[in-house]
Order: C-alpha cells, then sequence, then structure tokens
C-alpha cells in the first residue's frame, strides 16, 4: 500500500462541510472519497487535516489516503479533479512516508477570516466574505489580536456546548490586515483551533473595531474562560483554511 497526501481547494459554499454524514453525501470528505473509489476501483477511505464547516473555503486543507493503485503520482492530481466538480480541486498529490496522517502530524495550521467593510455588501463575493457596513478601526483591532499570541486557555473562544479534553492552545501569529477594497483580513497562524474558535475571534475583533471592545480588554476576556465575555460568532462563509504546515 501507498501513502498519498492531497492539497485540496475548495468553494464550500454549496457544500455541508468537509465531514461525511450519514445524513447527506453533499460534503467534500465524500465526494472526494467517491471520486478517488472510482480512479482506483474500490472504496478508499481519506482522513483530513481537519474539518471545515458547511460554507467554509479552503486554500489548502490536507487530506491523505491509503492505495495499492499503480497509477503515477504525477497522473493523479489531474485523475482525481476529472472526477470532481469544478469547486473542489486537487492542487498537488505526494506519496508520503506510511506513517504521515493529515490531523496527528500536523504541526500548524492558519486561517484567514475576510470582512468587507464597504457600506455595499458585493454581489460577486457575497458567498466569500461577511459584510459588516460598520466602519471598522483597523489599528485598535491589530492592537486587541497581540493579545491572543502565546499559549492561552481559549474556553472563552469555544462554542457553547461543545466538548475537547483541553482548550489550550497556542497561536503564534495573530494579524489584522487592511486590504484594497475595503477589505479586512484576520489571519490566525496555531497549533490547533477550537469548534468555531476564529469565527468567535473574528467577531471578538469585529467588536475591538467598532469601540465595543477595548483591545486590552482581549486579555481580560481569555483569562474569563468564559464563551459569554468574548464576541458573537461570525458567518461561516469569510472564513479560509489557508495552510497546514507539518515541520516546526
Amino acid at each position: 500500500m501507498r501513502t498519498y497526501k492531497l492539497t485540496i481547494s475548495y468553494d464550500g459554499s454549496r457544500y455541508q462541510g468537509w465531514q461525511r454524514q450519514a445524513t447527506t453525501d453533499n460534503t467534500i470528505q465524500y465526494i472526494l472519497e467517491w471520486s478517488i473509489g472510482k480512479l482506483v476501483g474500490y472504496r478508499v477511505h481519506i482522513d483530513g487535516s481537519g474539518r471545515t464547516d458547511a460554507g467554509v473555503h479552503a486554500f489548502g486543507q490536507v487530506a491523505n489516503f491509503k492505495t495499492n493503485s499503480n497509477i503515477p503520482i504525477e497522473k493523479i492530481a489531474i485523475a482525481i479533479n476529472s472526477n470532481l466538480k469544478k469547486s473542489i480541486r486537487i492542487l498537488k498529490a505526494e506519496e508520503v512516508e506510511e506513517r504521515f496522517h493529515s490531523r496527528l502530524s500536523c504541526k500548524k495550521k492558519t486561517y484567514r477570516y475576510v470582512i468587507n467593510n464597504s457600506d455595499i455588501p458585493s454581489a460577486i463575493y457575497r458567498n466569500l466574505e461577511t459584510h459588516i457596513p460598520i466602519k471598522l478601526n483597523i489599528e485598535k483591532m491589530q492592537e486587541g489580536a497581540k493579545y491572543l499570541e502565546g499559549e492561552h486557555d481559549f474556553k472563552s473562544f469555544k462554542a457553547s456546548g461543545t466538548s475537547s479534553k483541553s482548550s489550550v492552545r497556542t497561536i503564534y501569529s495573530a494579524k489584522v490586515i487592511q486590504m484594497p477594497n475595503e477589505r479586512i483580513y484576520i489571519e490566525l497562524t496555531g497549533n490547533g483551533f477550537l469548534y468555531n474558535m476564529v469565527r468567535i475571534i473574528a467577531g471578538t475583533l469585529v467588536e475591538v473595531g467598532s469601540g465595543k471592545i477595548k483591545p486590552e480588554e482581549i486579555k481580560s476576556i481569555i483569562e474569563a474562560k468564559d464563551r459569554a465575555m468574548a464576541g458573537k460568532t461570525l458567518p461561516p462563509q469569510g472564513l479560509f483554511l489557508v495552510s497546514v504546515n507539518y515541520e516546526r
């Protein structure tokens, strides 16, 4: 058996998230497994680096699967893409060591949240960004973001009702970037993220930018370990998984 690593891009607007579900076949994982199975002639299982929610997008999701197929590695991406909708693309296929696991081997992930801060929402990019017409103070958001960096217990930024063994995570970089055309990027790189953590952080930084929360209050929000202290969860369509890193 050979182990293949795939780098995948997708527009998640019309899909019910990454993870295979019993009630629908409209998930990225299911569609990829079907497409790869059609190629190699039998059902395969793929593991993803993480579960993106319904409506969330990816520039560089990573997944792996095992196969005894003899299809040349340089043809794998093209062959799989031929069975996929245009909203899902395999960008790269690599043969890796047998013990590689896209989630368990991961060291860092980078997410981006895109905000359209103009007066009028976009007709073209409405499924690829979140429109917030209230003018946001970028400098204050940047100041607040710095309090997120480092190792913290991010329980305040975890969706209520979800469970995990630990809510301690490390954020290596938290940036708020002013882009052209009144777009704002919130970019977070960390060793892992809790369910809805990025969307809650983005919502909290929006409240900093709108003046509802002072930048320095981010510190006390983290220390409170209370979801009620943080901002609202922003919609999924503004969120992108940018990249997954396997090197320390």
